[in-house]
């Protein structure tokens, strides 16, 4: 057993516990497990994409990765399709930009497949060094300005208005009220550090919608149709590619975006986690981290195959680490659990929006954790910061929000002199991003 435990897992018996390691997986799991509910309610935007079909994918797309993750890089990090990423899919690719939801799963096919590309030739280090390391900590707070500011709409606490383009809401009734009480709950549970937090006050935001009514209907926010069920088909959605734009520049520009995204999030994820495990060297290395790149990169083509958005590697996974899990045998328990999760769809897809947005709110602060890092007197340094996070929540658009960051990072370190700071990609990407504003 343990023989087998060690090649598969990297478990060794003399180090590593085995109730600990399932212990820690279990509670990865359920500090994640929210994304079962909120990323099927996020997609629920774009018609053709049922809920329930949507909910598999995501499950099916966690598990695959993960069970790379366990087996191949044998570290302790779970993987689902990646909030921000999962925005930036609906809201920007489709809603804002106008293409299919087809056009958006071929351009997360094709991020993956370069993203593998990338990670096996290393030119993945040579475009991550490119970018500054303020515009890289400013990304990860802008995206969760943006995922907050989709949860604040998707619960009806900020509303549309005519005069000043948004308001607040009437938070004393209905799905805006919800929402206020789940951000109450859910911020205690957080404080406390209870386990699953998240999902917990899903959980509870769930319960109390059946005690709230939606004025527009008078019936329960709330409603149950059972616990169990055999899994979702994901037919409506699996393999729905369109080829006919792949040479364009506006999916060669959502291409470049989702994998910029992808590639910094893993590895702010990667090198956090890690640092918790104890598994980097005195140089701040990773060892065998190019296998955990390809766990993400493998976990994405396989995502957008069965019709969800970019997968990868979970900040959650330093809640398992956090217990004492070390090894891919972590991993593996996770992969376990969204297979019994495949069978709860009734349960997950209950949820209504408005108690997903807690939760979206709340992810929201935790990624507004970098902005600590950035040096605010340094104005070449702040100045592009500031505008990469503040344009993606104003522009409804993260891949606005990067573009603009780089050339605002360009313009103001040139024209105040310090074109030492500036590197050659860097030119080259700021006068393609300039382009595509003007011909596209």
């Amino acid at each position: 057993m343990n023989k087998f435990l060690s090649k598969a897992f990297g478990f060794n018996p003399e180090v590593h516990k085995l109730r600990t390691e399932i212990v820690a997986g279990i509670t990865t799991f359920l500090t994640m497990a929210y994304i079962l509910a909120v990323n099927p309610s996020i997609f629920a935007a774009l018609p053709g994409m049922p809920n329930g079909a949507v909910f598999t994918a995501t499950a099916l797309a966690s598990l695959l990765a993960t069970l790379v993750m366990a087996f191949y890089a044998k570290k302790p990090f779970a993987l689902a399709p990646g909030m921000g990423l999962n925005a930036f899919f609906v809201f920007t690719v489709c809603l804002t930009m106008g293409y299919s939801w087809q056009f958006a799963l071929t351009a997360v096919l094709l991020e993956g497949i370069i993203f593998i590309i990338l990670t096996v030739t290393k030119v993945r280090s040579w475009l991550i060094n490119a970018i500054p390391y303020s515009i890289k900590q400013a990304i990860g707070a802008g995206i969760g300005l943006f995922i907050a500011f989709i949860g604040l709409q998707n619960a009806g606490i900020i509303v549309d208005n005519g005069a000043t383009l948004v308001s607040l809401g009437k938070i004393t009734e209905g799905t805006a009220l919800l929402a206020v009480i789940g951000v109450v709950i859910t911020s205690a549970l957080l404080i406390l550090k209870v386990k699953g937090g998240i999902l917990l006050g899903i959980l509870a935001t769930t319960l109390i919608g059946l005690l709230i009514k939606d004025p527009a209907t008078g019936v329960a926010i709330t409603h149950f149709n059972g616990v169990l069920s055999t899994p979702p088909s994901i037919k409506p959605i699996f393999c729905q590619f369109e080829w006919s734009q792949i040479f364009s520049l506006d999916m060669l520009a959502v291409v470049f975006t989702f994998l910029f995204i992808d590639m910094f999030d893993t590895m702010g994820t990667v090198i956090g986690v890690s640092h918790k495990t104890g598994d980097v060297d005195e140089k701040g290395n990773i060892p065998n981290v190019e296998k955990i790149f390809l766990a993400d990169a493998i976990g994405t083509v396989a995502g957008a195959c069965f019709g969800t958005s970019t997968t990868t590697t979970y900040v959650e996974s330093s809640a398992g680490v956090a217990e004492g899990g070390r090894t891919g045998l972590t991993a593996f328990t996770v992969a376990l659990c969204f297979v019994l999760a495949l069978f709860f769809s009734p349960l997950f897809l209950a949820i209504p929006s408005a108690a997903t947005a807690p939760a979206l709110i709340l992810v929201g602060v935790m990624m507004m954790a970098p902005v600590k890092n950035l040096d605010w007197t340094d104005f070449t340094e702040s100045i592009p910061a500031f505008i990469t996070m503040l344009m993606m929540p104003v522009a409804y658009s993260i891949s606005d929000g990067i573009l603009l960051g780089v050339i605002a990072y360009v313009l103001v370190n040139a024209c105040s002199g310090k074109f030492k700071k500036i590197s050659p990609a860097m030119w080259v990407l700021a006068v393609l991003f300039i382009l595509k504003y003007i011909f596209i």
